[in-house]
C-alpha cells in the first residue's frame, strides 16, 4: 500500500472483462481520488494477483461526501415517493440490461462463478423493483383523536443523511439492499464499499447516476474501516448508519453511533442450526445442508454451520453427508460448487481455527485445509470441512468463520434439538428437516432466530420479506420487505384542527 503504482495489471479470471486500472470515490456524480493520493491494491482472490488500485480514503474524504449528500438530500427530500421510486426503477431496468456485464465484475472482484454472480445480480435487479414499486404504497396511517374536531394522520418522513456499510459476501446485492431503501425514503446516502469489493460498488454508482440519481444523492467511498469506515460512523451530520458485517464490528460501531444518538441498524453473523430429525428424508436433507453450509464458500450470515442429528439417524446421516461433500468441485467455473474466500487472511483465520478446534477435542472428518493444487495455489481456496466432537460451548461452536466449515453434533430427541439450537449467542436463520407436522410447528414457534424454515437450507431470503435476527445478530430492524421502510424513516404525527361552524 502506498502511492508507487504497479504498471501493470494481471490478467483476470475472465479476460473478457473490460474495467479501469484505478478507480477513484464517487461523489457529487463524479469520479474524484483520495484527498491523500493513496492508494491500494484490490487483489483477485482466484489467483492473488492485483486486479485494480482503489482510492484510499480517509476522514477529508468522507467529510467531502457527506457534505455532498447533505446539500442534495433537501432537494431529493421534497420530491414525491413515486418519483423516487421512478428513478429507482430506471436503475434496475440498467441493472438488468447490464447483467451480463456486472455478473462478470462481481465474478472477476470474489472468484465465485459467474453463474453464482449473475443470479446475484438477478436478486439485486429484483429488490430494485420492489423498492421502487413501495413509491407507490408508502403508506401511512389516518386514525381518530379523542379531541373534537381533530383529524389524526401518521406519515413517513426522512432522516437525512444515510451511512451505508457494506460486506463483500454478496457485493451487488448488498448495495442493493441498503441504497434502494435508503433513496426511496428521501435520503441521500454515502456507501462505505468493502475493500474486498470496490469495484462493484464504483459500477453501481455510475449505473444510479445515469438512471438519474441526482448529484450528490448517492456517493461511494473505498477504503479500510478504520480510515474510512470510522469517520463516517462518528460524523454528527450522519443520522443513520446500517452496516453489514461482523458482530464485533457492530458492537463498535453501536457504541459510536449511539453515543451521538444516531439510529443504527446492524445486520451481524450467525452460526444457524439444521436440525435433522429421525423421520428426515436424509437425502434432501444432505443437500439443504451442504448447501447451507458451502454455496458461495461458506460467506453467509445465513450459512448453516451446526447441524444437529437424531441419535437414531446420526451414523447414516454422516456417511451420505461426507460423500456430498467429498465430491464438491472447488473453483471459479460455472460447473464448480463455490469458489475462494475473500482474502487471504480470512483464509488463514478459518484453518487456524479449524486446528484450534482440533486441540480441544473435535475430529476433523474431512477437509481443513488450503487447497494446493495447480488450479487452486495462487487463490485462497479452502477444503470443504466437517468435525464432530465438538463441544456445544468451545469456540468452533459459538464462532462465526464465513468459510465452508460446519459442526455435527447429536440430539437424543426433539426437545434436545432444538434447545441446543438455541443454545447460540446467534439467533439469525434455523432449519428443521422433519415429516411431522407437529414438530414443524413447534420448532418454528420455540427456534429463537429471525428466519426459520423447514424442510429447506438456512439461506434463501427474498426481497418482499424481512430479513435479520435475534441475540447477537443483529438490533432488531429488518432490512429487505416493506419493513425496510422503518429503517430508512421515521414517523411524524400530524394533527389539524377544524371548525365545522366555519364550514
Amino acid at each position: 500500500m502506498g502511492k508507487e503504482r504497479q504498471n501493470s495489471i494481471s490478467i483476470p479470471v475472465d479476460s473478457s472483462v473490460s474495467y479501469p486500472t484505478e478507480i477513484g470515490n464517487w461523489i457529487d456524480n463524479k469520479e474524484c481520488k483520495a484527498v491523500s493520493g493513496d492508494f491500494f491494491s484490490k487483489l483477485s482472490p482466484a489467483t492473488g494477483e492485483v486486479l485494480l488500485q482503489v482510492a484510499r480514503s480517509g476522514k477529508t474524504d468522507v467529510k467531502a461526501a457527506v457534505e455532498s449528500a447533505k446539500r442534495a438530500q433537501i432537494d431529493w427530500a421534497q420530491a414525491t415517493p413515486v418519483s423516487r421510486g421512478d428513478v429507482l426503477r430506471a436503475a434496475s431496468m440498467i441493472l438488468r440490461e447490464r447483467a451480463d456485464e456486472l455478473a462478470k465484475i462481481v465474478a472477476l472482484e470474489t472468484g465465485k462463478s459467474v453463474k453464482d454472480a449473475l443470479g446475484e445480480v438477478g436478486a439485486a435487479v429484483e429488490m430494485g423493483f420492489f423498492v421502487a414499486g413501495e413509491g407507490r404504497r408508502f403508506y401511512g396511517k389516518t386514525t381518530t383523536s379523542a379531541v373534537p374536531n381533530k383529524a389524526a394522520f401518521i406519515v413517513r418522513q426522512p432522516l437525512g443523511v444515510a451511512g451505508l456499510i457494506i460486506a463483500a459476501n454478496t457485493p451487488i446485492a448488498n448495495v442493493a439492499w441498503k441504497v434502494f431503501p435508503a433513496l426511496l425514503c428521501g435520503n441521500a446516502a454515502v456507501l462505505k464499499s468493502s475493500e474486498d469489493t470496490p469495484l462493484t460498488a464504483w459500477m453501481c454508482a455510475k449505473i444510479f447516476c445515469e438512471a438519474g440519481v441526482p448529484a450528490g444523492v448517492l456517493n461511494v467511498v473505498h477504503g479500510f474501516g478504520e480510515e474510512a469506515g470510522a469517520p463516517l460512523v462518528d460524523h454528527p451530520d450522519v443520522a443513520l448508519i446500517s452496516f453489514t458485517g461482523s458482530t464485533e464490528v457492530g458492537r463498535l460501531i453501536q457504541k459510536i453511533a449511539g453515543a451521538r444518538l444516531a439510529k443504527v441498524c446492524l445486520e451481524l453473523g450467525g452460526k444457524n442450526p439444521l436440525i435433522v430429525c429421525d423421520d428426515a428424508d436424509l437425502d434432501k436433507a444432505v443437500e439443504a445442508a451442504v448447501m447451507s453450509a458451502c454455496s458461495n464458500a461458506g460467506q453467509r450470515c445465513a450459512a448453516g454451520t451446526r447441524l444437529i442429528v437424531f441419535d437414531a439417524v446420526y451414523e447414516t446421516f454422516k456417511e451420505k453427508l461426507l460423500t456430498r461433500v467429498r465430491a464438491l468441485k472447488v473453483g471459479c467455473r460455472d460447473s464448480d460448487d463455490y469458489g475462494p474466500v475473500i482474502n487471504e487472511e480470512q483464509l488463514e483465520n478459518m484453518v487456524a481455527a479449524v486446528k484450534k478446534a482440533r486441540a480441544a477435542g473435535a475430529k476433523l472428518l474431512t477437509g481443513g485445509k488450503r487447497m494446493v493444487g495447480p488450479a487452486h495455489v495462487q487463490g485462497y481456496f479452502i477444503e470443504p470441512t466437517v468435525l464432530e466432537d465438538s463441544d456445544p460451548l468451545s469456540e468452533i461452536s459459538r464462532t462465526e468463520l464465513f468459510g465452508p466449515i460446519c459442526c455435527l453434533y447429536r440430539a437424543k430427541n426433539f426437545e434436545e434439538a432444538v434447545a441446543s439450537a438455541n443454545a447460540s449467542p446467534y439467533g439469525l436463520t434455523a432449519a428443521i428437516h422433519t415429516k411431522n407436522i407437529d414438530r414443524a410447528m413447534t420448532f418454528l414457534g420455540k427456534i429463537q432466530s429471525g428466519v426459520a424454515v423447514v424442510n429447506g437450507p438456512t439461506y434463501g431470503s427474498e426481497p418482499h420479506l424481512p430479513f435479520g435476527g435475534l441475540k447477537d445478530s443483529g438490533t432488531g430492524w429488518r432490512e429487505a420487505g416493506s419493513e425496510a421502510l422503518d429503517v430508512y424513516s421515521d414517523w411524524k404525527t400530524l394533527y389539524i384542527n377544524f371548525d365545522p361552524s366555519k364550514a
